[in-house]
C-alpha cells in the first residue's frame, strides 16, 4: 500500500505543476494547424508510439483534422528501416508525406531524443526536417526536455524528475494532456459518443 500511496501522490504533485501557458501554447498551435487545413504528424517511440497512434483517432474524429503516424503503417516502417536505416526512418516518412510549413509535427517522449547521447535519434532527424521545411513542432515531454523541447513552438514539460519514476509517470500524463487538448473548446468539432447517450 506504502508503494501506491507514494506514486499517486507523486502524481497529484506533478498535475499542480503542469504549466497551463505549456498546454495553452500546444492549443494554439494545433488550433493554428486546423484553421490552415494543415496535418499534424505525430511521432513516438515505445509508449509514445501508442500515444501517437491514439492521438491520431481522436484528432480526426474529435477535432476533424486530418493526422497521421509512422507507427500505423508496419509494412512501410519496417521498410524504411531495413532499406534507410532506423535514424532516418522518421524523417524521410515526413518527405514521402509532403511535409510542408501548413503541417505539424507532435511529439510524444520521454526524453524528447537527444543527438549526443544518441537517443531517439530517429525523432533528432524528423524535428531537424520539419525544421527544414518550416511545419510548427509540438511535444508533450518530460522536464528533461531534449531536443523536442530545444526546437518546439510550443512543448508541455511534464514535471517528473523529482520521482524517480520519469518515464512512467511521463507517458501517463502524456495520455491525460492528449485528452484536454482534443476536448478543449478550440479543437473539439465533433460531440464523443458517451457524451451524447442519454
Amino acid at each position: 500500500m506504502k508503494d501506491i500511496k507514494l506514486y499517486l501522490e507523486e502524481a497529484k504533485k506533478i498535475l499542480d505543476k503542469i504549466s497551463e501557458d505549456q498546454v495553452e501554447g500546444l492549443i494554439n498551435c494545433l488550433a493554428e494547424t486546423q484553421k490552415k487545413r494543415g496535418r499534424v504528424f505525430c511521432l513516438g517511440v515505445g509508449g509514445g508510439a501508442a500515444h501517437a497512434s491514439h492521438m491520431v483517432n481522436d484528432l480526426r474524429k474529435i477535432c476533424a483534422i486530418e493526422s497521421y503516424a509512422p507507427t500505423d503503417n508496419v509494412s512501410e516502417l519496417t521498410a524504411r528501416i531495413n532499406d534507410d536505416g532506423w535514424e532516418s526512418s522518421y524523417g524521410n516518412w515526413l518527405a514521402g508525406s509532403s511535409l510542408s510549413d501548413k503541417d505539424m509535427v507532435l511529439v510524444f517522449s520521454v526524453g524528447g531524443g537527444d543527438e549526443q547521447k544518441k537517443i531517439s535519434q530517429n525523432l533528432v532527424e524528423a524535428l531537424k526536417y520539419a525544421k527544414e521545411k518550416g511545419a510548427k513542432i509540438g511535444g508533450i515531454v518530460s522536464d528533461r526536455g531534449g531536443f523536442a523541447a530545444k526546437v518546439a513552438n510550443a512543448c508541455v514539460l511534464i514535471p517528473a524528475s523529482f520521482t524517480g519514476k520519469v518515464t512512467a509517470h511521463t507517458e501517463a500524463f502524456q495520455s491525460l494532456i492528449g485528452h484536454l487538448l482534443v476536448s478543449h473548446p478550440k479543437l473539439q468539432k465533433n460531440e464523443m459518443k458517451w457524451e451524447s447517450v442519454k
